[in-house]
């Protein structure tokens, strides 16, 4: 049996969790989501505590990895409509920045023309500083999402670093061209 699925989940004050058939929806003071429940995987509620049960054939490998994965899924939910999730990302490079016009950020990246970028629904990008960017949102995935399409927008690059990056990462920089003697 899976021993992540096996933890228990806390339900915080405030978070409204109902099972629709095969649908499981969580809704909370930041938010709503949904998710479906696979085959086998049921949910048993008892004093804001939530447990994910396995009632599927416990020699199957694939059974046991949905249990884990649901449970996840389902603790993310709850995480991301009480607390919420953040990403923050910074632009390295002379001249870089970005800049907030309504929802949308535009983005001076040392291109021939300014990069404009809109978030999707659920997801807010804040420019905190001209070269600190925070993406917030309520889906741990979308999340990841987004921060990853702005990042492709400029990854950082090997020889200089500049480029866009995520918070505290480490980008692995290589020498540049050796003279000739």
């Amino acid at each position: 049996m899976s021993r992540v699925g096996k933890k228990p989940i806390e339900i915080p004050n405030g978070v409204m969790i109902r099972i629709d058939g095969g649908v499981i929806n969580v809704e909370g003071p930041l938010g709503k989501q949904n998710q479906y429940l696979f085959e086998g995987i049921e949910i048993k509620i008892e004093d804001k505590i939530l447990q994910v049960i396995n009632v599927g054939c416990e020699s199957d490998r694939n059974q046991r990895a949905l249990h884990g994965l649901s449970r996840s899924l389902i603790a993310n939910m709850i995480t991301g409509v009480s607390k919420g999730f953040e990403r923050d990302l910074e632009i390295v490079g002379v001249g870089y920045r970005a800049t907030q016009q309504n929802q949308d950020v535009v983005f001076q990246l040392g291109f021939s023309h300014n990069v404009q970028f809109s978030p999707p629904d659920g997801t807010t990008v804040e420019v905190i500083e001209p070269t600190l960017i925070k993406v917030k949102g309520v889906s741990k995935q979308q999340v990841g999402q987004v921060a990853a399409d702005i990042r492709r927008l400029r990854p950082p690059e090997p020889y200089k670093g500049k480029g866009i990056r995520y918070r505290g990462e480490y980008v692995r920089r290589k020498a540049g061209k050796a003279g000739k003697k």
